[in-house]
């Protein structure tokens, strides 16, 4: 497992890496494989707040948690307890989809963008992050479970019954919608 810690504004010290390094470990621990993972610990300061950002990728699944504390290491840990939430919803709904209906492959996916024209005017819309991922197939309650543990309001997938591309969001009311594109 490979475990990259950074620093944004912030001096990353070895006593500072060492404890992010330390409590991420402690994290992977509940993974069985974790070949091939990755995890990123984005340190940063904004105005007297210490955040930090983990991003945990283990076979196919995407975790990711942030925190804002007055300290770096209160930050540190608040983040791993998010993320220790985070596993063991997902752990628990795994185990009662297995018994429910069998095993099935878990994977996450996003969506790039590319710059377009706003409107009638010639104002040009800044993309200021792009992200690209493999996306692996998978059923769209697995799509919206995904999403969840990442806590986005929208999730990009390959539809494993269509071989489509397809967007799942979360709608004002709570439900879920599914966006299947007509070619």
């Amino acid at each position: 497992m490979q475990i990259v810690v950074k620093g944004k504004n912030i001096n990353v010290t070895p006593a500072l890496r060492d404890y992010a390094e330390k409590k991420v470990n402690k994290i992977l621990g509940f993974f069985d494989e974790v070949a091939g993972g990755r995890t990123e610990v984005m340190l940063r300061t904004e105005r007297e707040h210490h955040i930090v950002e983990v991003t945990v990728t283990v076979n196919g699944l995407i975790l990711r948690g942030e925190e804002a504390t007055n300290d770096m290491y209160a930050s540190i840990d608040g983040v791993v307890d998010k993320i220790e939430r985070q596993i063991r919803k997902y752990k628990t709904r795994i185990n009662r989809k297995l018994r429910q209906e069998g095993a099935k492959d878990q994977s996450a996916a996003a969506a790039a963008a590319e710059p377009v024209k706003a409107g009638e005017g010639n104002e040009l819309i800044r993309i200021v992050k792009t992200k690209r991922f493999a996306m692996k197939p998978m059923s769209a309650e697995e799509a919206a479970m995904q999403m969840d543990l990442l806590g986005h309001s929208f999730f990009v997938f390959a539809n494993a019954e269509t071989d489509e591309v397809n967007v799942i969001y979360k709608r004002k009311d709570g439900a879920y919608g599914l966006i299947e594109p007509e070619f």
